[in-house]
């Protein structure tokens, strides 16, 4: 059951991906292929994510996993053939021959979550040696893997996003995310628990929108960064589909323009909420920020309207929130602490209840910051999980909150 209608309720089930051999099939000549800026050292980060999934946990927050529930899925023989061929296809694989030899593969890992990490973890061209140079390609191309890796895979954020009793399933930005999708598509198919669960955005829209830029502010309101990975059509055919196909309580989209560069990739990278009427903000961006209104357009059904909105941000929060707003801002007040931190995820906290977060260490301004405006913070360690660019709201998506 998906129930999200906000940002900062007591959370209750949350989802995370365990970084795996993804992590390690990362090599420095293809590191910005894969959208990582260095390479995390697996045990290490392993340890680091322990530590996350125990921050949830000790504050009663039940945590599952995206390849536990895949693997519950594809226990059955029908689904598991289907999900096979779907990422075969998916998995930029041109030649029909070699398709062949992968689908053969993985059809011969008998256990369903083995068979999930290989397809997360890629598949090296060393690991069949015995198909080794059967096409063209292999002849002409040096290139180790047939299956690219997910190493983004733990930044469960992005691939789909929990809006009210539905879901976000995404479209991302760039090639080497795309297959990840694929996982909640089978989760929200087939699982037991997720099945029939409403769906306001597809995977196959031509358009690209990701979970870091969706924030649910209340019943009635969500924000939507328009930023590197997220497009504007996105946004508007999000809006439309929860205004009219599904009829929810949404009566408003404010979409926020952030600078489409990789340093800010979502807004979640410089805007969160943490308190009923507190939100971290990178001041870099509170200056150039626009704000849009979307709303229904009660006179032409099926339409939209747009407008920009010209007060500062926290008017525009008061108004939909109805509470006097602060902001906090990230690295403090200082110039270069603020650039810094932000680049280590410091404006990226996830609440677990009102007033009530969990941070990433090494952002110590930024965490000294929230503490003095009566933010509790659970820290965590980050030194190999923080390579990857994305702090812990990135790495989980909340499924169930009060």
């Amino acid at each position: 059951m998906i129930n999200v209608f906000s940002e900062i309720g007591k959370l209750k089930t949350v989802l995370l991906h365990y970084p795996g051999e993804e992590l390690n099939n990362l090599i420095p000549k293809y590191l910005g292929e894969l959208l990582f800026d260095d390479i995390p050292w697996l045990p290490l980060a392993q340890k680091e994510h322990d530590a996350f999934a125990d921050a949830f946990r000790k504050a009663g927050v039940r945590v599952v996993y995206l390849e536990d529930l895949v693997a519950e899925v594809l226990k059955d023989d029908d689904i598991r053939h289907k999900f096979i061929i779907e990422f075969v296809n998916e998995a930029a694989i041109h030649s029909e021959t070699l398709k062949e030899v992968v689908t053969e593969y993985l059809n011969n890992i008998s256990d369903p979550k083995e068979l999930v990490l290989k397809t997360m973890a890629g598949i090296k061209k060393s690991e069949m040696p015995k198909h080794n140079k059967i096409t063209l390609t292999d002849h002409v191309v040096d290139y180790p893997f047939i299956c690219n890796p997910m190493p983004n895979l733990y930044f469960t954020r992005d691939p789909f996003a929990s809006i009210y009793d539905g879901i976000s399933l995404n479209k991302m930005y760039s090639v080497t995310r795309s297959r990840e999708t694929i996982y909640a598509k089978y989760i929200f198919l087939y699982h037991k628990d997720y099945k029939g669960t409403k769906l306001f955005y597809n995977r196959d829209n031509e358009l690209n929108i990701e979970g870091g830029d969706i924030l649910v502010l209340n019943k009635e309101t969500l924000i939507v960064g328009v930023s590197e990975r997220t497009h504007s059509g996105a946004i508007e055919r999000l809006a439309k589909n929860m205004f009219y196909e599904n009829k929810t309580s949404l009566k408003r989209v404010l979409a926020f323009t952030i600078p489409k560069m990789r340093t800010f990739m979502h807004l979640d990278t410089v805007f969160t909420q943490v308190d009923y009427d507190k939100f971290t903000i990178h001041k870099e961006c509170y200056d150039s920020l626009k704000i849009y209104e979307v709303t229904k357009d009660e006179e032409n059904y099926g339409k939209l309207k747009v407008k920009e909105l010209n007060d500062k941000l926290e008017i525009v929060l008061e108004h939909y929130i109805g509470k006097k707003v602060t902001l906090i801002p990230c690295g403090g007040e200082d110039s270069v602490s603020a650039a810094r931190e932000q680049w280590s995820d410091g404006s990226n906290t996830i609440a677990i209840a009102p007033g009530e977060v969990i941070a990433y260490e090494r952002n110590d301004i930024t965490n000294k910051t929230l503490q003095n405006y009566g933010i509790k913070v659970h820290t965590i360690p980050s030194s190999e999980l923080s390579r990857g660019r994305g702090g812990p709201r990135c790495m989980c998506m909340p499924l169930e909150r009060e």
